[in-house]
């Protein structure tokens, strides 16, 4: 399943890097895209992550989720 989770804050791709990882720390989770021009992360998934886990973790980050698709 994908899932493309809105994030804002991400400036640059150190920014993309650690949003990445925080992501990637998540079971069964595969990043396909992290971008901060569209301010936007792509997942791949088994099953679809709940929008509380995607939201805790964009925000953990430091960045702020604005939606999940």
């Amino acid at each position: 399943m994908t899932q493309t989770i809105g994030i804002t804050g991400m400036m640059c791709g150190h920014c993309e890097a650690h949003m990445r990882k925080a992501l990637e720390a998540l079971p069964g989770v595969t990043v396909q895209r992290v971008s901060h021009d569209d301010n936007c992360a792509v997942i791949e998934t088994a099953e679809p992550v709940a929008e509380e886990i995607l939201r805790k973790t964009v925000t953990e980050a430091g960045y702020t989720f604005t939606s999940v698709q």
